[in-house]
């Protein structure tokens, strides 16, 4: 019976480390297919009675390809226009450097440096590239990630009810109601922040007269969009904005909105804004919520800015729960009461 047992839990992290290896590649776009099914989730709830749970999910699954499929285009012509104009700055750079009055040895150096770096540079580019087809699988297996999340919302959190232990229901409601309020703040200040940094990017354009009105509208759309795109965000953009400036050797203006983007755009208030908005509407420690991103994002990436805030949290309501339960344990002592009365120091 012993050696049965061992087998089938052999079998069973088997099963499981293939099935982590099989789906390891995808977590990202399946972590932000579900995160982003809550959000849409009061949408949903809203159209559900008059088209159903399953037409009003295709009806924003179909939105959301759109959206994608903006998204997906504007990275790829970005995508090729900075990769192009970095290469042919650092070429221009080296050559540029290496045509300076500098020593036979310096200039040695550079020469070998420069033929090593330009293949690899260039071999670089050419396989992220080529990463356009891995990034459009993803994009297909966040849609069905969106879209079975929405349609089958009710029966999941139903299941996730239901595996609840009736011995730990109490702690159990409580961690869900702790992850729930968590989330729906982190969502909250994810979507009021993007649009913030939005109208303040749009601005900026406007500000430093990067641009007409109608590019800085786009450039504002294209920083909330970026702002939901893992390692791209809205830095992209006024970093555009100040290489544009630099390139026609306008320094001041360029440092400018450099400074414009860091300090209101991003990625300063992803890390200040952000968790002040976060602790305020879940009602947490904002010291708490900037160590939960700042420690999230370290480890586990852009998934940490949400990951890292729920798992500290979470600990909270578990040590809580700890300290409960050690409270109502009785206290144990070990003092004897004495056998004989004590005698009166006056008799």
């Amino acid at each position: 019976m012993k050696a049965e047992r061992l087998a089938w839990i052999a079998v069973v992290l088997i099963i499981a480390y293939i099935t982590w290896k099989a789906i390891s590649p995808l977590i990202t776009p399946i972590f932000f297919g579900l995160i982003l099914a809550y959000a849409a989730y009061p949408i949903q709830r809203r159209l559900a009675p008059k088209l159903g749970e399953m037409h009003s999910a295709m009806l924003l699954t179909v939105g959301m390809l759109g959206l994608g499929g903006v998204v997906t285009f504007e990275l790829l012509m970005i995508s090729v226009q900075v990769a192009a104009s970095f290469y042919q700055s650092v070429v221009d750079f080296f050559r540029w450097l290496i045509s300076q009055p500098l020593p036979p040895e310096v200039l040695d150096f550079l020469q070998n440096f420069f033929n090593q770096l330009i293949p690899r540079l260039s071999e670089y580019i050419s396989k992220q590239a080529f990463s356009l087809p891995m990034y459009l699988l993803q994009l297909v297996v966040f849609l069905f990630t969106f879209y079975y999340a929405l349609s089958n919302a009710h029966e999941i959190a139903e299941e996730i009810r239901l595996a609840i232990p009736d011995r730990n229901r109490r702690l159990g409601e409580e961690i869900l109601e702790s992850l729930n309020k968590t989330l729906g703040a982190l969502v909250r200040a994810w979507l009021v922040l993007n649009v913030i940094k939005g109208v303040l990017m749009s601005l900026g354009f406007l500000l430093f007269g990067v641009s007409d009105l109608y590019t800085a509208i786009v450039a504002g759309f294209l920083t909330f969009i970026f702002s939901f795109v893992p390692l791209f965000e809205g830095w992209m953009i006024w970093l555009i904005a100040a290489a544009y400036f630099a390139k026609d050797a306008m320094y001041l203006h360029a440092i400018g909105i450099a400074i414009y983007g860091f300090l209101l755009v991003s990625p300063m208030p992803d890390y200040t804004i952000r968790p002040m908005m976060v602790a305020k509407d879940a009602n947490l420690d904002e010291t708490l919520v900037f160590i939960g991103m700042i420690g999230g994002t370290w480890a586990m990436g852009v998934k940490g800015l949400i990951i890292g805030p729920i798992v500290l949290n979470l600990l909270l309501v578990l040590l809580k729960e700890w300290k409960r339960v050690v409270s109502k344990e009785p206290s144990r002592r070990h003092s004897q009461a004495p056998s004989k009365p004590v005698p009166h120091p006056g008799v």
